[in-house]
């Protein structure tokens, strides 16, 4: 099928949980909303960009229970593809407890289960046959990431679009250079490349291309985003909104800067379409609530 865009990442289902407080040991707090949905960083971009209106698919895990049929049926009803996620009949699918205070600051527990398993042999390679982009974000287990690894050197026409994630960037640079090399643009947020360069957001973004990437975009959160290719830069303003809930904002910021580049925007609109689509999920409470539609564009 010639997609858009794939995704390749975990896929889990999110519980979260509005509370007064995010409580520390010995504390207690009370919970005031709840909220379940599908999720998984390169799940939720991949939604991102199916409501703008790309042909998208999915690879990845679920088991065949209750959590696994939610996540596939919620793909599903988004326009997602998901004949490239594999279901077991063993282990469980993966979840995800989250905690929000009312600031919109967030504590995350992550149980992988089946997500863990994902092997390579698993993944048919004709499903990204004709993909113009595929986006790869973070797994809890080594067997998945090498399997993401050993997926880019196998395809040669699709452009890679990397988002380390906290998880991947606790890795460090040497673990990442395979694909950093491969990618055609690399998406971290502010922490994670201090966290793989020791640098600050633009020289940490050179070194990035320095490795091999064509683009780099960084998530600064309220400040905006700083992007780059080489020749030009530029920082963009976030827009101003009101913060209920900040799960999922890279992964919508994401789905902005790959649907500019699906389009042939120009680096500087990639970016500020990122910030617009980040500071519509910001508002609401879930990763995937409040990502716009393509008539939502209209108001940049």
């Amino acid at each position: 099928m010639d997609f858009d865009a794939v995704g390749f990442g975990a896929l889990n289902l999110d519980k979260l949980f509005k509370v007064n407080m995010i409580a520390k040991r010995e504390e207690e707090g009370f919970v005031t909303d709840l909220k379940i949905s599908g999720g998984g960083s390169a799940a939720n971009t991949i939604v991102g960009l199916a409501r703008l209106g790309l042909k998208t698919g999915f690879v990845g895990k679920v088991a065949s229970d209750m959590e696994g049929k939610f996540l596939l049926d919620e793909l599903r009803e988004e326009g997602v593809d998901v004949n490239g996620i594999t279901v077991t009949k063993m282990g469980r699918s993966g979840k995800v407890m989250g905690y929000i205070d009312q600031n919109g600051d967030r504590a995350l527990y992550v149980d992988a289960g089946v997500n863990n398993q994902v092997d390579f042999d698993e993944v048919d390679l004709e499903y990204f046959s004709g993909a113009k982009f595929l986006h790869l974000s973070s797994f809890v287990a080594q067997k998945p990431f090498d399997a993401q690894k050993q997926l880019i050197t196998r395809l040669q026409n699709v452009k890679v679009c990397f988002d380390p994630g906290a998880i991947y960037a606790k890795k460090g640079l040497d673990e990442l250079k395979p694909i950093i090399k491969r990618s055609f643009v690399v998406l971290p947020n502010e922490l994670e490349v201090k966290l793989l360069t020791g640098q600050d957001y633009k020289e940490g973004a050179l070194t990035f291309m320095d490795l091999g990437a064509k683009l780099v975009a960084v998530k600064r959160g309220k400040w905006g985003c700083y992007v780059t290719d080489g020749k030009e830069s530029h920082t963009i303003e976030a827009y101003k909104v009101d913060v209920v809930d900040t799960t999922g904002a890279g992964d919508a910021f994401d789905a902005g800067f790959i649907y500019g580049l699906a389009k042939g925007m120009d680096l500087f609109d990639c970016g500020k379409l990122g910030n617009f689509v980040a500071s519509r999920c910001v508002s609401k409470i879930g990763a995937r609530t409040g990502l716009p539609r393509l008539a939502d564009l209209k108001a940049i």
